[in-house]
């Protein structure tokens, strides 16, 4: 070939490969008809060419889809984040980021939203009783009964634990009264487990939401009037109102120094006689404590028991009424002349029934104060004992074979069955104070009553009636053949100087000294 004629197909593959260099791989040369060596080369360029396009459209597909598994996975970990693992429900993150969207449509003129907070009744007896499988079963159905309460654009989410909220974007407090409402019927009914029957009723907390709130404001009003509503009963419905906030920094405050009131010495312990109904000799004194606040004066045991055991510090106050309480004893047992079989009763925690080292701490204060180990008798309820847990049983078994006295508190409040509590390491039953309510007013109280008592002898075991507050009381369980028996009727509970002084003076009580009708006995 002349050099003063060159090929243009030459000058063509020249500017095909340099496109093909910078990417354009749709780039093709047409081959001419001499079929020569310059066509050969032609071809070898397009073939390249077509092979550099299907890799590359390969590999933008693989990169397509590896994109896209990459935005699904994302997707997957943004909606695994915002929600419950167990029941599938939006979870706080979601909740709160729902309220703040909702809260600022309020802002721009919409509605403002309502948020309802619920919380399940008695959740932890489930799962005491049946096991946390049965406990997640049942937090299941309370999200789908939820669900269905509940209007499309409403978000429904679990908090945690036995706690769930509904946030009602655009409503009004008529709205929010209805669904609560709903949400209380629907959960009211039984959920069946297998065999098994249980009830997740709960109370509710509902605030609207006002212009300026944040979403935190509004989670706190919610939760405010949801504590309301659980300390008023069950089943209960209570929308929120600014005096509750009051109430609730008074209960935070409250629990703060409830911490330090143990170190501070400034628990006080009152007693109250138990008496042997045929004679009204005092058999023993049950141990109530009190709290004397340098402020508030004297706090009764309802109002700061249950406080000690939401905020942890229970077993350190059982430690010390116990401590407290047999150091009392050894000091009247020197001092007066008591029966030999003269009891002291202390209320045990089911917290403290799980400490593994309550019998040896147990033990040992009897051991260092010379107190017979038959002196004492510790009070626990069924609940505390319902799942029969190893530790619990060890705790009782261990409490009997010292010769400890273990008595049954609030029969008849449980699950109360005497064919249970005869597989129990027990000797005593108390019978709560609700059944001697109506006794001589409701139709069939009186033979109900007397059956109880039967029951609880037939299993061998001794019944003593709390609450008794009347003369006619304490004679009706007297003709019944009840042995023993505390109240009102025989004396309010007393400072340990006013119980020194009784038991110093007599070992029988002269009924009439007592303050009948005066109200039921405290419950600790």
């Amino acid at each position: 070939m002349n050099a003063d004629h060159k090929d243009p197909r030459l000058a063509m593959l020249v500017e095909s490969i340099v496109r093909l260099s910078r990417g354009e791989l749709s780039s093709r040369i047409e081959p001419s008809s001499a079929r020569d060596e310059v066509d050969a080369v032609i071809t070898g360029v397009n073939l390249l060419a077509e092979e550099l396009e299907q890799v590359y459209e390969q590999f933008e597909k693989r990169v397509e889809s590896r994109t896209a598994m990459l935005r699904q996975a994302h997707l997957d970990m943004m909606k695994m984040a915002m929600s419950d693992a167990l029941t599938g429900l939006a979870n706080r993150v979601a909740l709160m980021d729902a309220i703040e969207e909702a809260l600022g449509q309020a802002a721009n003129g919409a509605p403002p939203p309502a948020l309802l907070l619920l919380d399940l009744d008695s959740f932890k007896n489930v799962n005491d009783r049946f096991g946390h499988d049965a406990g997640d079963r049942v937090l299941q159905e309370v999200a789908t009964r939820l669900n269905g309460v509940v209007r499309e654009s409403d978000l429904v989410a679990r908090l945690g634990g036995d706690e769930f909220a509904v946030l009602l974007p655009a409503a009004t407090m008529d709205i929010a009264m209805q669904v609560a409402r709903r949400a209380l019927e629907v959960l009211g009914e039984q959920i069946r487990l297998d065999s098994l029957y249980v009830h997740s009723r709960a109370s509710i907390g509902v605030r609207l939401g006002t212009a300026g709130q944040t979403a935190e404001e509004l989670l706190l009003d919610a939760d405010t009037a949801m504590y309301a509503a659980k300390r008023e009963g069950r089943s209960i419905i209570k929308v929120f109102e600014p005096v509750m906030l009051y109430s609730r920094q008074l209960r935070s405050q409250m629990a703060t120094e409830l911490r330090g009131a143990i170190s501070a010495d400034e628990l006080v312990l009152h007693y109250q006689p138990v008496v042997e109904l045929a004679t009204n000799r005092i058999l023993g004194v049950e141990v109530l404590v009190r709290w004397q606040h340098p402020l508030r004066g004297l706090i009764p045991p309802d109002t700061f028991i249950p406080l000690a055991e939401e905020i942890g510090v229970i077993h350190d106050l059982d430690r010390w009424v116990m401590s407290a309480s047999l150091r009392q004893l050894a000091r009247w047992r020197e001092d007066f002349d008591l029966d030999p079989d003269f009891q002291l009763r202390v209320n045990l925690s089911a917290v403290e029934l799980k400490q593994l080292d309550l019998v040896d701490h147990i033990r040992t204060l009897l051991r260092e104060l010379h107190l017979p180990a038959r002196n004492l008798v510790v009070e626990i309820t069924e609940t505390a004992i319902v799942t029969r847990g190893e530790v619990e049983m060890y705790s009782l078994l261990s409490l009997q074979q010292l010769g400890v006295g273990i008595e049954i508190d609030d029969f008849g409040t449980g699950y109360s069955s005497i064919s249970y509590l005869r597989e129990l390491p027990v000797s005593m039953v108390k019978v709560d104070r609700s059944l001697l309510v109506g006794l001589n007013t409701r139709a069939g109280q009186l033979e109900f009553v007397a059956a109880i008592l039967q029951l609880i002898r037939a299993a061998g075991l001794e019944a003593v009636f709390e609450g008794i507050e009347t003369r006619e009381q304490a004679d009706q369980l007297r003709a019944m053949g009840c042995a023993s028996g505390q109240g009102y009727y025989f004396s309010r509970p007393l400072p340990a100087d006013e119980t020194g002084t009784l038991l110093a003076t007599t070992h029988y009580l002269r009924i009439g000294e007592g303050v009948e009708g005066a109200g039921s006995t405290p419950a600790r």
